[in-house]
């Protein structure tokens, strides 16, 4: 599944005419709608439930219903926070901010934590890090700081032909920050830029995103993150 280069919810290439894209999206609807209908409303089946909600909910934000899909993304992510899928509360509030609704920032910024918090798939943590790159003014730092986390998550957690991949987009990406924010055009500009920032040390940048995802979140907080701190094998 690719979460990257799309101004679609996961799941849309947005290749298709107009008309034609509108009908597919359409009958996707219907025919998700009609699964969701079809389950049972048990403890048992909250999570293959909320997974169905979810496709819904990117269904309807492609559709540009995003009040619906806001609604039912955000019972999703509660049902994936419940149940500790990490990586399913991210994607959930990865649509809650393309819903472009009033917490969606607030929905930006907890996937980001999450995001890097949680060892899942790496492209869509880079994903999450890219719409604060694309959030950002060009002169404030936080851009840098998103991208340069995009960089360092991408050489821990990925390996092999994903590896490779991220690594050459997420440098790109880190690439262009530095060029729109301070008009970086060479190597040694670069480097020095990156030095200037101290964005080759995750132990400062990191602590730096943290700040962007408070700014982002205020006190919209959906979760305790001392509590899941407190959890992890190393706090």
């Amino acid at each position: 599944m690719s979460y990257l280069d799309t101004g679609l919810p996961v799941g849309f290439d947005g290749s298709m005419e107009t008309a034609e894209s509108r009908e597919a999206l359409e009958s996707r609807l219907q025919a998700l709608n009609d699964r969701l209908r079809e389950m049972p409303s048990t403890k048992e089946g909250r999570h293959d439930r909320a997974s169905i909600q979810l496709e819904v909910a990117r269904t309807l934000v492609a559709l540009d219903k995003k009040d619906e899909a806001w609604n039912l993304a955000r019972e999703a992510f509660d049902t994936f926070l419940a149940g500790e899928d990490w990586e399913k509360a991210v994607e959930a509030c990865d649509v809650l901010f393309l819903t472009e609704q009033e917490g969606s920032l607030s929905a930006l910024g907890q996937g980001v934590w999450l995001g890097v918090t949680f060892p899942i798939d790496p492209e869509l943590s880079v994903a999450m890090l890219q719409h604060i790159v694309d959030e950002t003014p060009d002169d404030a730092d936080g851009a840098a700081v998103a991208a340069a986390t995009a960089v360092y998550i991408t050489d821990l957690r990925a390996e092999g032909k994903q590896k490779e991949n991220l690594g050459f987009f997420t440098n790109q990406m880190l690439g262009r920050v530095a060029k729109r924010h301070s008009g970086v055009e060479d190597e040694e500009q670069f480097r020095f830029w990156v030095e200037r920032l101290e964005l080759s040390d995750p132990d400062k940048f990191l602590v730096r995103l943290r700040n962007v995802i408070d700014v982002l979140v205020q006190d919209d907080w959906w979760f305790d993150r001392d509590r899941i701190r407190e959890s992890l094998p190393v706090n």
